[in-house]
């Protein structure tokens, strides 16, 4: 679902005019790219430090409301004070939501209590946490997981082995990753038996 935000037209550019706007406890920010000159905009600061708690914001559609129409497109760059960590500057970048994006978007695995790989002493090596993917920006999953629960040691997860929706692709060179590994040996079946030792019986005394 499209985020949708409100945004005023900056007649004034430079160093001068972004403090000024950061004095009010808003931030600066623009909106380029799809061959169109770039729209210096001003954001509401509170707004949008609340809109910094919600998840894969990078992967969302923003629909941007100004004083020129609106300008569908996507967080691409925040830019933070080293010492108040307060943003400072917002990059947008224009998008054609009938054409497909590339975009990163995490990976988690799921069910790591019941894996049977695990629970036979196996170790998960979750290799990469980022996959690359591309599709329509509202097809954009925002996480990909790997169902660990049916998966048991020496079993490995490849990006052409994860589930992604329909119209989503992976990107370039994201197939042949592991993402992840259950690592191990498998419990030797004659060791785990273990037969009961058999006790060398004393010796008896001759009578």
């Amino acid at each position: 679902m499209a985020i949708k935000l409100k945004a005023e037209i900056r007649n004034a550019a430079g160093k001068g005019a972004a403090r000024s706007i950061r004095k009010n406890k808003n931030i600066p920010a623009v909106i380029y790219g799809e061959k169109k000159a770039p729209v210096a905009i001003e954001l509401n600061g509170r707004d949008f430090e609340m809109l910094l708690q919600t998840p894969s914001l990078r992967t969302k559609l923003f629909e941007i409301d100004t004083a020129n129409g609106q300008e569908d497109a996507m967080l691409m760059d925040i830019q933070y004070h080293p010492v108040t960590d307060n943003v400072i500057h917002v990059d947008f970048k224009r998008i054609d939501v009938k054409k497909p994006v590339s975009v990163s978007v995490p990976v988690e695995v799921i069910n790591v209590e019941t894996s049977k790989g695990l629970k036979l002493g196996g170790v998960l090596n979750f290799a990469v946490r980022k996959v690359a993917l591309r599709g329509l920006v509202n097809d954009i999953p925002e996480k990909i997981t790997i169902d660990l629960a049916d998966l048991t040691i020496g079993d490995t997860v490849h990006g052409s082995d994860l589930v992604l929706p329909a119209g989503v692709e992976l990107g370039l060179h994201q197939a042949e990753l592991a993402f992840a590994i259950i690592g191990g040996k498998m419990p030797d079946e004659a060791d785990s038996a273990k037969p009961a030792a058999t006790a060398a019986a004393p010796a008896e005394a001759k009578k």
